[in-house]
């Protein structure tokens, strides 16, 4: 079992930048790629960034491409997402995740989910 812990969200005003990290226990992330996800009231859970086990390879929904960074350290069993130049639509319930499966971008490629942490962002 892998246990997941988000943290670092928060309210910031549009076009600043946030921190989120998640950090592992139970079990190492090394072999699983990791995903975060967001969620905003009323509409479906959807895709943010993706990367892989080493690290080597990540992936972003376009929405959030050049703006956000997903990294990992797998030496404190954590995974981070740095969000700069933050956009009001970026406002949700962000969750990490692990996974072994693809598509990496599909939400049931993953078998571990956080409970998330929410990110406001205002005007």
């Amino acid at each position: 079992q892998v246990q997941l812990v988000e943290s670092g969200g928060g309210s910031v005003q549009a076009g600043g930048s946030l921190r989120l990290s998640c950090a592992a226990s139970g079990r190492t992330l090394s072999t699983y790629t990791m995903g975060w996800f967001r969620q905003a009231p009323g509409k479906e859970r959807e895709f943010v960034a993706a990367i892989s086990s080493g690290g080597g390879m990540t992936y972003y929904a376009d929405s959030v491409k050049g703006r956000f960074t997903i990294s990992r350290d797998n030496a404190k069993n954590t995974v981070y997402l740095q969000m700069n130049s933050l956009k009001l639509e970026d406002a949700a319930a962000y969750s990490c995740a692990a996974g072994a499966r693809l598509p990496y971008s599909d939400a049931f490629s993953y078998a571990y989910w956080g409970q998330g942490t929410q990110v406001t962002v205002s005007s």
